[in-house]
This record gives structure tokens, C-alpha cells and sequence, in this order.
């Protein structure tokens, strides 16, 4: 009963483990041995092949003896060999059809008691039969099910005892059949809750595979935004003022109007460029063309916006050097903070302060809040701040933006870091 315990045990395969833990490779030799095992029994026509094995084991090892008349049974030679046979061949479909095969084995040993056949050595033609069928129903249903289908098949031998012993009074007989399924249904419903312990720890391990996934797409997916965003947003900004500057000067002053439409030329193949670049990035995650924009990019950022009209004063402190993705996110919280201003309060004068210590770099730009050109429509409200915040909580930081109280408007980013890396020297001022 144990060693089929044992190989209902191995037939499933070992358990799927979560993430971090050991692999086979690393796990003992018996671990290692059930797994190929495992990997044989998977096969359609083993486990048929071993319940055939099975089958004959039972026939050859408790009835065999008493058909070969080296042990003492009960009634005559055809009436032993039927029961014998009819008590171990269900055992060949067990598994395909257990309910079936426990009632076929409960039939055949409550006939036997009636009519006072034995046909194996041990009282009540005792053997593991009946522990086989049961240990398969408890390893097939539920609890509840294997429980019933136990509590049938005890209660149908006990029934049939009294009146076997009455109407076979020479004859021994026991209720030794309800105690050999005791064990069966035990390591039955052992495998079945280890095997459904293995298929929810299956389950859950592939439910957070996939959130997992699914999460880190919703990254990409809020940093590309964020990215194209940026990108967009400034680029299309500085094109709206350098447009409007050429129509209005277009017929007093050509050669300024060539100048702004040549700024807007330029502005549009450096977004092109850039977008191009972010959807390099997500098509191609392993190419590295390119070096994200970071804090040593921000003085032509300056010099860019100054060059489309806008009064902005610029001043750095400080010669630390941060991590790819901080220095990237303080540059586009920099040029989203600028482009508000040149859409929110054209004309207006801004300035820029940046202090980068050694834990932190902090980014400070406000404006005075004067439209020079009050005609202009309002610019609607995006995902500017929105964007500027995420960038800043994204390294645990956070930002503060709102208007001040003498007019303008002030932002405020702090990016902690958390790694200080290697400092160059040489602060800028402008």
C-alpha cells in the first residue's frame, strides 16, 4: 500500500516551485530519481502496464498460493480461481473508472463471504484489493466524496458479516476488509491534497508571472507616454512661438521670419529624432544608440529656449554626478517646467536653479507670471505637473508646484539619490 502510495506520489511529478527556489539540478538524488520517474510514468500506456502489474501481483501473491495448494483457502478449486480473478482484474481500469472498480470489489467480497469462499490464505480472503480501489477514489474526488464512497463500502462488509458467519458457522470471519481501506483512503487523500496544493501553487506562480508582466508593460507604457509627452509638448511649444514670430514679422523684417522658420525646421527634426530614438527603445530594448538627454544637456536646453524669446536666467550648483535615470528625469522635469511657462505666460520672465548635492539634486524655476502677449488664447491644461510628478515620485521624490504670492508661478523638484556616484568638478552659472 505504501510503495503504491508512493508511486501515485512520484506519477504527478514534483511540486512546481516558485521563483528564487532551488532548481532539480541542486536537489538530492532521490528528488532527481523521482523526477524522471515522473517524467517515464507520464507516458498513456505505463501506468496501464502497471496496473496490470498490479492486478497480477494481487492475483499471483495472495490467491496464487491457494490455487497452487501450498496454502489453505475455502471452497473448491473453480469457485477460488473465479472469486480470485474477479477480485483483481477491476484493479486493470481503477483509475478510469474507481467507483466502479471499489463496487465491482465490494460485490465480489461480499458474494465471497455469503457463500463461504476463501481464496487467499488470510481470513475473509484478506489483502490489499479493496485498500487499491479506495486509495484511488480518495486520490481521484473530494474529500467528500472519497469519504462516502469509504463509509459505503465499511458499512456494506460489516453488513454482510453477521449473516456470512450464520450461514458459514465453521468458517472464520472478520471485518479485516473495512480495516485495510483505513490506510488506503488516508494515503489516498494524502496524494490528491498534495497534488491540488501543487496545482494552485502552479496557478498562483503563473497569476503573478503575469501580473508581473502585465505591470512592467504598464511601466513602458507611462515612461514612453511620458517620454513622447516631453518630447512633443516642448517641441510643438517652441514651433508655436517661432511661428507666430514669423507671421508677424514676415513682411517688416524677412530676414528674422527666416531665422524663426529655420528654428522650427530644427526644432522639428530634433523631435523626430527623439521619437525615433524612444520607438528604437521599445522595439529594440538591447540598442543603445544614442545617450539619453541628462543634467550636462540642460545649458542648451537654456540656451534653446532663450533663443525662442524667452527672458531665463540659469544658475548650478554643485559638481555631483547622478545615475542615468535621474539625470534623465531631472532634464525632462527641466524642459517641461520651461515649456509651461512659454505656453501658460508668454513672454513672462522665468528662472532656472538647479543644486546638485551629493543626496539630492533640487530644481527650482518660476516665472513672474507677465503675458507680453494678452490677445493669446489660454493654453489648455495637460499632463505637464502630472507628468513632472511621476518623474519625481518615480525615485522618491516628490514636487511642489503653484502660483506665488506677488504673481507667477514656482516648481520645485527634489530627487533624492539613493548611490551617490563618482562627482566631476565644475559648476555652471548663466
Amino acid at each position: 500500500m505504501i510503495a503504491l502510495g508512493y508511486r501515485h506520489f512520484m506519477r504527478d511529478g514534483p511540486a512546481v516551485m516558485p521563483s528564487g527556489a532551488h532548481s532539480d539540478a541542486g536537489a538530492p538524488w532521490f528528488a532527481r530519481l523521482s523526477a524522471r520517474v515522473s517524467a517515464g510514468l507520464r507516458n498513456r500506456r505505463t501506468p496501464d502496464l502497471l496496473d496490470a502489474l498490479i492486478a497480477a501481483f494481487c492475483f499471483a501473491a495472495f490467491s496464487g498460493p491457494v490455487l497452487a495448494g501450498l496454502a489453505t483457502g475455502a471452497g473448491s478449486t473453480p469457485a477460488i480461481a473465479v472469486f480470485s480473478v474477479f477480485a483483481s482484474a477491476p484493479l486493470i481500469v481503477r483509475r478510469k473508472w474507481p467507483l466502479a472498480t471499489l463496487a465491482a470489489l465490494i460485490a465480489v467480497y461480499a458474494c465471497s463471504s455469503l457463500l463461504g469462499v476463501q481464496f487467499t490464505q488470510f481470513v475473509s480472503s484478506a489483502g490489499p484489493n479493496l485498500g487499491i480501489a479506495i486509495f484511488t477514489v480518495a486520490d481521484r474526488y473530494d474529500r467528500r466524496t472519497s469519504l462516502v464512497a469509504y463509509a459505503i463500502a465499511a458499512l456494506c462488509t460489516w453488513s454482510v458479516l453477521g449473516l456470512g458467519i450464520y450461514l458459514h458457522p465453521g468458517l472464520d470471519q472478520d471485518a479485516v476488509q473495512a480495516a485495510v481501506m483505513i490506510p488506503g483512503w488516508f494515503i489516498g487523500d494524502a496524494v490528491r491534497t498534495r497534488r491540488c496544493y501543487r496545482e494552485s501553487l502552479a496557478r498562483e506562480t503563473a497569476r503573478q508571472a503575469a501580473d508581473t508582466e502585465a505591470r512592467i508593460r504598464a511601466e513602458e507604457r507611462l515612461r514612453l507616454s511620458r517620454d513622447v509627452h516631453d518630447v512633443v509638448s516642448h517641441s510643438l511649444s517652441m514651433i508655436a512661438v517661432r511661428s507666430g514670430v514669423a507671421r508677424l514679422v514676415l513682411h517688416d523684417k524677412p530676414g528674422e521670419a527666416q531665422a524663426a522658420l529655420a528654428a522650427i525646421e530644427t526644432a522639428s527634426r530634433s523631435a523626430l529624432d527623439e521619437v525615433r530614438h524612444l520607438l528604437r527603445q521599445i522595439r529594440e530594448p538591447a540598442d543603445t544608440v544614442g545617450q539619453p538627454p541628462g543634467t550636462r544637456d540642460i545649458a542648451g536646453l537654456v540656451r534653446e529656449f532663450r533663443e525662442n524669446g524667452l527672458r531665463l536666467s540659469y544658475s548650478c550648483h554643485g559638481d555631483s554626478v547622478y545615475n542615468g535615470s535621474v539625470e534623465m528625469s531631472a532634464y525632462r522635469i527641466v524642459q517641461e517646467a520651461l515649456t509651461n511657462v512659454t505656453r501658460h505666460a508668454p513672454g513672462a520672465t522665468a528662472s532656472l536653479e538647479i543644486a546638485r548635492e551629493p543626496a539630492r539634486v533640487t530644481i527650482t524655476v518660476t516665472d513672474d507670471g507677465v503675458v507680453s502677449r494678452p490677445n493669446s488664447a489660454p493654453a489648455e491644461p495637460g499632463l505637464g505637473l502630472a507628468g513632472m510628478r511621476e518623474r519625481a515620485v518615480l525615485h522618491g521624490g516628490e514636487l511642489r508646484a503653484g502660483q506665488l504670492p506677488g504673481g507667477g508661478f514656482e516648481v520645485v523638484a527634489v530627487l533624492p539619490v539613493l548611490r551617490q556616484p563618482e562627482t566631476e568638478s565644475g559648476g555652471t552659472a548663466a
